[in-house]
């Protein structure tokens, strides 16, 4: 469930940004639309994305022997484009954004959507991590996500982030160590 709401979490708030990119820079009037907008948009991009973007795919990969490898990564192209496209319009009829003019209000924000999660999927494992500590924070499992970095990290790295915490290397928390013991 956690993953889940993380993905989720992060992913409305960089689609709000891009839906504000669109709203900016084309006739699409999205405003305060665009908390709703960018919950739809969510939704399509997790939920509907891949499952249209698989039955698109599985209809092209039939005539995939008859193309080139230039030909090839044009069709993947415009499937890609298809695909934002189709997301675009379901957003648009399920959310409050209206639409001003053919090609910059129907065939533009697509390209911005394409953009946006190509930019995603180079930032999401950050953002989603970056999500999940702030969740864990939220929840009180402040730990959980530490122990779970630190179990797969290496010694040296261990100690850096224990000396970052409280400014002591490993050294100098043993003597202080025999101090109180002593």
């Amino acid at each position: 469930m956690r993953k889940w709401v993380v993905r989720f979490a992060s992913l409305l708030v960089f689609n709000i940004a891009v839906l504000l990119l669109i709203g900016w820079f084309t006739p699409a009037r999205v405003g305060w639309s665009a908390l709703w907008a960018g919950i739809v948009l969510t939704a399509i991009v997790i939920w509907i994305k891949p499952l249209v973007h698989r039955w698109f795919a599985s209809m092209a990969a039939k005539s995939a022997h008859q193309r080139t490898k230039l030909g090839e990564k044009l069709v993947e192209f415009m499937l890609a484009v298809a695909v934002a496209f189709l997301v675009w319009v379901a957003t648009v009829l399920l959310s409050g954004v209206s639409v001003g003019g053919w090609f910059w209000g129907w065939i533009l924000p697509p390209v911005f959507l394409l953009i946006g999660w190509a930019i995603y999927d180079v930032v999401d494992d950050r953002v989603e991590g970056h999500a999940a500590g702030l969740y864990d924070r939220a929840l009180g499992r402040e730990g959980t996500t530490d122990a779970a970095a630190t179990a797969s990290e290496s010694p040296e790295s261990t100690a850096g982030r224990r000396e970052l915490q409280d400014g002591l290397t490993d050294e100098q928390r043993r003597m202080l160590d025999e101090l109180g013991n002593g």
